[in-house]
């Protein structure tokens, strides 16, 4: 089946304090994104990327394509105001039955293995949604009152969130809802279960300065 990866890089560097979109940030002298196309490419090598950027940074996206030398299977799309008109920009590009991955783009630490294993687990159920388990005590406030909870039942949602095509495409057939977080979200209010898979805690999202020095150090350890 088709393999196709919605690259969700429409951010801005607000949190990180940069005058970039943190997804062109360099880590070891490469872009963000260089790391997290480099994955999928790595995991699939009939796999089609469809980089989803703001309208600024096209130009930029491209010369990346271009270095990489990926222009057969490389694609950008217009990002749109949230997260959810992004991935819709980016789903209204599949023609044809596909397995879908949408991932955040600065997530530039997922590995291989974690593509696979959701690829696997959605021919098999349908959707593959990486989760970890909280590590951190956790509280539930309402007002002003506020409890503790089992952080053993508290899973933290991590990409790519995958799908098969004929199920994501369904589900985003629709208006935008502020209660759609995520692709899960908006799967399950079309009336669809999600399926969980083990994820990776290497697997963090690089919002602010202090993750870039983790993500370097996490690559400088895997290079040993």
């Amino acid at each position: 089946m088709q393999k196709i990866a919605i690259i969700t890089a429409g951010g801005s560097g607000t949190r990180m304090g940069s005058p970039i979109p943190k997804q062109f940030l360099l880590l070891n002298e490469k872009p963000l994104l260089w790391y997290t196309i480099s994955a999928f490419l790595e995991a699939y090598q009939d796999i089609s990327i469809l980089l989803v950027l703001p309208k600024d940074y096209l130009t930029a996206g491209q010369e990346l394509i271009n270095e990489m030398g990926i222009t057969q299977q490389a694609s950008l799309v217009v990002g749109g105001s949230t997260r959810f008109h992004s991935v819709q920009n980016g789903i209204l590009q599949i023609k044809n039955p596909a397995v879908v991955f949408v991932h955040d783009g600065v997530r530039c630490l997922l590995t291989p293995n974690l593509i696979k294993r959701c690829f696997e687990q959605t021919i098999e159920k349908g959707s593959a949604i990486p989760v970890v388990t909280c590590t951190d005590s956790v509280r539930i406030v309402n007002n002003n009152d506020h409890s503790a909870i089992n952080r053993d039942q508290v899973k933290i949602v991590q990409t790519p969130q995958t799908f098969l095509s004929s199920i994501l495409v369904t589900a985003f057939n629709r208006s935008y809802q502020d209660s759609f977080t995520d692709e899960a979200t908006v799967v399950e209010a079309s009336g669809e279960s999600v399926h969980l898979i083990e994820g990776e805690y290497s697997n963090l999202k690089v919002t602010r300065p202090t993750d870039l020095l983790l993500a370097r150090a996490i690559l400088d350890e895997r290079k040993k």
